[in-house]
């Protein structure tokens, strides 16, 4: 027999596991009502279904299915996922930590309230069979071009006519995304000191911002690759518009089959988090070996800021089945300590921690503000996965001790040890600009 009034005991469930009074307005599918109505988060359960997605994957990954299928609906995805008991006992997998019976009174109603029967097929955009070695070649491939190649469109929708989907460097707080975007590419060809004609390669290129940036500005000619088809055409057009195809090349090409250095300057911006703990030695001395002696690198990664294991997690989790499968977003101590190893010097890190909140609620806005034609391009299923992920990204960025993402900017040295630097920052920082 179905209860009636869903919505209470369901509510009341969650407050079980969770722990606290939840700031929550529920709706279920019979039209019950539960929690303050003011809430600032409010939550429909559409289906039924959904609490056998949750029953079947008791962690982020049922919520997960069940928001992205439509199963569940939520007003403002930002109020729900800022509720810190919802962030630590759900996000972080900690409900395993629960007592048995605790656990067992919450499985019991979701049962009573309808969720009875096998588990729900997962959402079409959900990745699960995954082939080749973890960071091979061609699984890197696949899993990038899962990310990437889901059409330049739906994401023109959301960066905003720069297409860098990387954090902005907000000067100003009232900047534009736009503004924030060219600004952060400007900072890169500073801190790299470019200067006419250097030999630039850009590694993870996207769709080639910074690579029309430096050239353009700081008169360089550029080397971009990428795994990403998509990414790779798009920035081929784009140079060629702006009149820059005799000073870029956009390849696709994986940053282990690089061959032809050295350079000058070597940019990985949003790229190392793809390259996995068990590569990133390889990844260091692949890049020391195509920079120049006197060369300067800069790494633009996110960063995680708690410690962890030498192996990846197997926790079921959001961020691997649906955004970045096998990536991995490691401490800055290990990015450090691999370019170390590999003989590369570390002059300075910058934590954009900010700048990065500042950019995903912008991109946010724009999703929002576009989410009929994204859901056109990209169909619901898809647009939900980007809104819930940009949404949780934006709050782990306003988090301390969460997320942080740096800049390492790096030398290799020359024979006689010089770094080429100049001794102090404000002079490393000034570039010298192309003549116009």
């Amino acid at each position: 027999m179905i209860m009636k009034s869903a919505a209470p005991r369901l509510l009341s469930a969650f407050e079980a596991l969770i722990g606290v009074d939840l700031p929550v307005r529920v709706r279920c599918w019979d039209g019950s009502e539960a929690g303050p109505p003011d809430a600032a988060a409010r939550v429909v359960v559409n289906r039924r279904r959904a609490l056998r997605r949750m029953l079947w994957a008791p962690n982020e990954l049922g919520l997960t299915r069940a928001y992205i299928s439509g199963d569940l609906d939520v007003d403002d995805l930002f109020p729900l996922l800022g509720i810190p008991e919802v962030v630590d006992r759900i996000g972080d997998h900690r409900l395993a930590g629960l007592r048995p019976r605790t656990l067992a009174r919450a499985a019991a109603t979701l049962v009573r309230l309808g969720a009875v029967g096998p588990p729900p097929r997962p959402p079409a955009v959900e990745i699960r069979r995954r082939r080749g070695i973890r960071h091979s070649r061609d699984r890197d491939s696949l899993v990038v071009s899962h990310h990437y190649d889901v059409g330049n469109d739906f994401y023109r929708l959301f960066l905003g006519s720069t297409m860098v989907y990387s954090c902005g460097y907000w000067v100003d707080d009232d900047a534009r995304l736009d503004t924030a975007q060219r600004d952060k590419c400007d900072l890169v060809c500073r801190k790299l000191g470019l200067a006419p004609g250097m030999r630039l390669l850009d590694v993870g290129c996207g769709w080639g911002s910074l690579a029309m940036h430096a050239a353009r500005d700081y008169g360089v000619d550029v080397v971009g690759v990428t795994v990403s088809r998509e990414q790779r055409d798009l920035a081929t057009k784009r140079i060629a518009e702006a009149g820059l195809s005799d000073r870029i090349e956009i390849r696709l090409q994986d940053y282990r089959d690089i061959d032809d250095g050295p350079f000058d300057a070597i940019a990985s911006v949003g790229m190392s988090e793809h390259v996995g703990l068990v590569n990133l030695p390889l990844y260091a001395a692949e890049l020391h070996a195509l920079l120049r002696p006197g060369g300067r690198l800069l790494n633009h990664a996110i960063a995680r800021v708690r410690s962890l294991p030498d192996k990846p997690g197997r926790a079921p989790s959001f961020i691997d089945h649906y955004i970045f499968p096998d990536g991995e977003v490691l401490p800055l101590s290990r990015t450090i300590d691999a370019f170390e190893r590999a003989g590369i010097e570390v002059r300075d890190s910058e934590s954009l921690r900010e700048h990065y909140a500042l950019t995903l609620r912008a991109w946010v806005s724009n999703l929002l503000g576009s989410w009929d034609e994204a859901v056109r391009l990209a169909g619901e299923e898809r647009a939900r996965t980007w809104l819930l992920y940009l949404t949780a990204s934006a709050l782990g960025f306003e988090a301390p001790n969460r997320l942080t993402v740096h800049q390492v900017l790096a030398v290799r040295p020359t024979a006689d040890g010089a770094s080429g630097m100049p001794r102090t920052r404000d002079r490393w920082l000034r570039g010298t600009r192309a003549a116009t």
